[in-house]
């Protein structure tokens, strides 16, 4: 059993991987700005501050895993990337393992091909986001040798408004976008969230990133 903190933990993505870490037995604490309305029985719930280093290093000190599941839209553009930077020297130093949910925009559409951020078709409110998302996977990269970290993302298709189905099945990919034989990029929340609690209970991607799809 892992003690696993969740940065955004009633969120969409944060809601389904609180919900699967509870099931498998994990001790869970989910983090937010205010409590969920429909809590995740056995998930713990607390409020906080995501930019606060003492609250970080408080949540660190009991973890053996920190997730961020921290979307930066609405009040938390532009702060991602701050929490990121303050949590990162945090984890670091309680020699937790950090996970990072971040976006589909910095897959490549093909080998050696464009980022789907750079292509013509990828939405212009989207874009401050996707980029604030690579700078936290900067951030990662050019971190200590000693952090533990992985970056992990999702489909094209993924979020609240396609949930999709459990379907107990994912695919794990690279730094190109995973798509089915029809073209689409999909995963449902749960899967999604199944794929991260794979890599948290077996370590396969150490200071790396990948992708997760059907």
């Amino acid at each position: 059993m892992a003690r696993i903190t969740i940065l955004g933990g009633t969120g969409y993505a944060g809601s389904h991987i609180a919900q699967e870490a509870a099931a498998r037995g994990h001790e869970v604490l989910a983090v937010s700005r205010r409590a969920p309305e429909r809590p995740v029985e056995g998930v713990n719930y607390v409020s906080g501050d995501v930019l606060d280093e003492d609250f970080l290093t408080q949540l660190a000190g009991q973890s053996d895993v920190v997730m961020m599941a921290l979307s930066p839209r609405g009040e938390m553009e532009g702060r991602v990337i701050e929490a990121a930077r303050t949590l990162i020297p945090v984890a670091t130093a309680a020699g937790v393992r950090l996970g990072v949910i971040g976006g589909a925009g910095a897959l490549r559409v093909s080998e050696g091909g464009p980022r789907l951020i750079d292509t013509d078709g990828f939405p212009d409110e989207v874009k401050p986001e996707s980029f604030e998302m690579v700078e936290v996977l900067e951030a990662l990269q050019d971190s200590e040798e000693t952090l533990d970290w992985f970056y992990i993302h999702p489909a094209a298709g993924f979020g609240s408004a396609n949930p999709g189905e459990r379907r107990g099945a994912y695919r794990v990919g690279g730094e190109v976008l995973l798509s089915d034989s029809e073209g689409r990029s999909e995963i449902s929340g749960a899967d999604f969230a199944l794929a991260i609690l794979d890599e948290i209970e077996k370590p396969v991607h150490r200071r790396r990133r990948f992708s997760a799809a059907y």
